[in-house]
């Protein structure tokens, strides 16, 4: 039996595990919404970014020996102006609801804004800022029971290494020892790692609201990364930022593949599922285990599932394909064995057509419906490939589940 956990950051040497409370994250309230403020992950009472009233954020940098200073938001470049006193300033339009991601580029390079805190995305650590949502209560800490984000190390067989693995477990789970749970394992995307569910996004809060207001069954909650290599085998493309209006390299033109997810799909089966099984109270039946992952990581869930119907009931793909008729056509038990497949998109990538390389998803899933599976489309209103998108998509989903 696990030991309460009464510390922001525990260390149990036995098993290389920590323990992160939940007091570790900020509030990103939103009551702030319509009032201007300094963005909640600001450092040491920092002004800036500042956060508008009306949406925009003003962000400050300090270069006085710089030719050229510009903030890319969300991998978009803005060129910032220099005031006399060596600071460049810019003030964005209005952004979107939710959590964006930003960085600095002083005389073409990428640096990092030391007033607030830095995040992985895009293949490197960036700033971030938090656009206050009128309907993002579901996602603030609120005055509920609190699960708990363990921080493990466990021994991959099929790499030949430690990984590192991000396990959200409910309330009262080391209180009520005779019950067990279902586990979701969560992938994040292109560019990302393990934390990102939990730093932008903040899956333990959204758990543990709908858990108190009963509106989600409590569950285990499993975060690794997919960037798996054996011993020898060449590591895919690196990513980088790639300005708005730059073309992305065509697969052809590539010295290395950008994706591959054969191997961590043989980490997962061969290894991490059974470590989970082995060291948490799990119902590790079929019909108790789900996947889902935004962008790449619908990707990864997508080709991991359908190869593995036998150890996954349950669906999510967030920005990050469909599944057709002809999947289901070619993939032998799905009818009997999938209980859920959900599809999710934030409406700007609809419009933009961020959802091609998925086909129709809307199509797609009435497809299924009318074959008589348990599918759900979900689209987050006036969003892009951003992670209030994604937010609003876990929530959705996790409602759904087991």
């Amino acid at each position: 039996m696990r030991q309460s956990l009464l510390c922001v950051l525990l260390i149990v040497v036995s098993v290389n595990r920590i323990c992160l409370a939940q007091a570790g994250q900020v509030s990103v309230s939103s009551k702030l919404a319509g009032t201007a403020h300094p963005s909640p992950y600001n450092l040491y009472g920092a002004k800036y970014p500042l956060i508008q009233a009306d949406s925009r954020v003003t962000l400050q940098f300090k270069a006085p020996n710089a030719q050229k200073v510009q903030v890319s938001i969300a991998n978009v470049p803005y060129d910032m102006v220099r005031g006399d006193d060596g600071f460049w300033t810019y003030t964005s339009e209005p952004q979107d609801k939710g959590y964006h991601n930003y960085w600095m580029i002083v005389d073409d390079a990428i640096v990092l804004d030391p007033a607030t805190n830095a995040f992985i995305g895009y293949g490197h650590m960036c700033n971030g800022f938090e656009i206050p949502d009128p309907e993002g209560d579901f996602y603030d800490i609120q005055d509920v029971p609190h699960g708990q984000v363990l921080i493990e190390n466990y021994f991959s067989k099929v790499t030949n290494s430690w990984r590192h693995v991000y396990i959200y477990i409910p309330p009262r789970y080391e209180t009520s020892t005779s019950i067990r749970y279902p586990v979701l394992y969560l992938q994040h995307g292109g560019g990302e790692d393990e934390r990102v569910w939990i730093e932008m996004g903040r899956t333990n809060v959204i758990l543990d609201n709908l858990i108190a207001e009963g509106k989600a069954k409590p569950f285990i909650v499993v975060m690794e990364t997919s960037s798996a290599l054996k011993p020898g085998e060449p590591p895919p493309e690196p990513r980088r930022p790639r300005p708005a209006g730059e073309r992305q390299t065509p697969p052809a033109a590539r010295t290395r593949p950008r994706f591959s997810f054969d191997t961590y799909r043989e980490v997962m089966i061969n290894d991490l599922i059974p470590y989970i099984d082995g060291n948490f109270r799990t119902l590790s039946e079929q019909s108790h285990r789900a996947m889902s992952g935004l962008s790449m990581g619908g990707m990864v869930t997508r080709q991991v599932t359908l190869a593995n119907l036998d150890r996954f009931a349950y669906i999510g793909l967030f920005s990050g394909g469909s599944i057709s008729m002809d999947d289901v056509n070619n993939t032998p038990g799905f009818k009997e064995k999938v209980k859920l497949v959900f599809v999710s998109y934030g409406s700007r990538e609809l419009k933009n057509g961020m959802a091609r390389f998925g086909g129709n998803p809307g199509a797609n899933t009435d497809a299924l419906k009318e074959a008589g599976i348990n599918a759900h489309f979900y689209i987050s209103p006036l969003t892009a490939h951003e992670w209030q998108s994604w937010r609003r998509s876990f929530y959705e989903f996790a409602q759904l589940l087991f």
